[in-house]
């Protein structure tokens, strides 16, 4: 059941969520507020995370979900109620809510349900459960652009095109409570009350918290650019949306191909290779889009661009490497008793701390594409020789977890 929630949630969050920036565009916002917007995301990722991991250890997953998949369908209303850019703000209060809140509750399912030595895959199976409407969604939105931008203009069909797709999502995200509140198993039997944030912040060991510092680095290299994505290759570039959504289903596809095997191996031995792998994906992906559009105009080939865009959308598929294998060593380092909570707070302490750096991604963009993305570029290097360099391999031996 809960990996159908994934599935139903997931494919309306993505119908519209990366053509946001295009469609703030069309309602008169500039690159300040596509930026402030992925910070605000970012820093709602952060207090909501700790919120859904507070919530989870305390009154149970199924609750947890089914409250905020609604808050999630409530935003989208707004949206679609009002169409002016600051009520995308207002409404990703609410539908900002479901990615962040929903994943310490999976976390904490997996690590009540999957033994130790296969955390990893556990992790890996959501992920790619996860990858399906995100490899779906951006085609099936890109392909709504399309539609009515044809019909109606670029301007017209973009806000009519997001307004549709937030309705879709709304209907999806009300199915899957509905279906979370009668079918999951009731688990808020036997739950305790949650330590408070700094008793939370008291269970990171020393090799979580160098996790934490490198994993802050790579996502400055991962955000400064992300609300751009699509301005950058359906504007500055002049690719459709439609193939903009198919250069995110390659990326996806990339991720679900790579997901099982690398866990299996991550499973049978050390963690950290598999970690330093999936940030260096991390931190080639930004100047690898820049190329994919600085190369052919200097090669006059410009029918070399869209083979470079789609290398570049693997790269970024590649990026996923690891990250399930992230994911289960902070598992495998939390409390039995507080793993969502950590889990949780994990995400606040990052994602809190990367939404300020967010908040620079317009002002960047404003200097030139290139002076955003060669900035991503160096942060995500520092995050990866960092933890090259300090990171802890964890692996199991005889269903213990070993430090070396």
């Amino acid at each position: 059941m809960m990996l159908v929630m994934v599935v139903f949630v997931g494919v309306g969050e993505k119908l519209a969520d990366r053509f946001l920036p295009l469609y703030l565009g069309a309602l008169g916002a500039g690159a300040v507020a596509f930026g402030a917007l992925n910070a605000l995301i970012n820093l709602l990722g952060a207090l909501y995370s700790y919120l859904g991991g507070w919530l989870s250890d305390r009154y149970g997953y199924r609750r947890a979900l089914v409250i905020f998949t609604i808050m999630s369908a409530l935003g989208y209303a707004l949206v679609i109620a009002i169409p002016r850019w600051w009520a995308v703000f207002a409404g990703a209060l609410l539908f900002g809510a479901w990615t962040a809140i929903s994943l310490p509750a999976v976390m904490s399912l997996i690590a009540k349900t999957v033994p130790k030595n296969r955390r990893a895959l556990g992790v890996s199976i959501h992920a790619l459960t996860k990858r399906i409407p995100m490899a779906l969604g951006p085609v099936l939105g890109g392909g709504l652009i399309v539609f009515f931008i044809h019909r109606h203009g670029e301007i017209s069909g973009t806000v009519m095109a997001i307004r549709v797709a937030f309705a879709i999502a709304m209907v999806l995200a009300l199915i899957a409570a509905g279906l979370m509140w009668r079918f999951a198993n009731d688990d808020s039997e036997g739950l305790k009350r949650p330590a408070p944030l700094r008793e939370s912040m008291r269970y990171f060991s020393p090799e979580l918290r160098v996790l934490l510092v490198a994993d802050m680095f790579v996502r400055f290299s991962e955000q400064l650019p992300y609300a751009f994505l699509a301005v950058w290759v359906c504007r500055n570039l002049a690719v459709s949306e439609l193939k903009f959504g198919w250069l995110t289903f390659i990326e996806m596809v990339t991720a679900m191909l790579v997901y099982l095997p690398v866990a299996w191996l991550a499973d049978r031995g050390a963690k950290k290779p598999y970690v330093v792998i999936t940030f260096a994906f991390f931190t080639l992906f930004p100047m690898t889009l820049w190329l994919a559009g600085w190369l052919p105009q200097q090669l006059n080939h410009p029918g070399l661009m869209f083979p470079l865009l789609v290398a570049a959308f693997i790269i970024r598929g590649l990026k996923e490497f690891g990250e399930p294998t992230r994911k289960s060593l902070i598992l495998d380092l939390a409390p039995e008793h507080a793993k969502a909570a950590t889990f949780g707070t994990y995400y606040l302490i990052r994602d809190g701390i990367v939404s300020v750096v967010a908040l620079a991604a317009g002002f960047l963009w404003n200097l030139g594409p290139l002076a955003n993305f060669a900035t991503a570029t160096m942060l995500g290097l520092l995050g990866t020789i960092y933890f090259a360099a300090y990171g802890r391999d964890l692996h199991y031996l005889g269903g213990e977890i070993k430090q070396s």
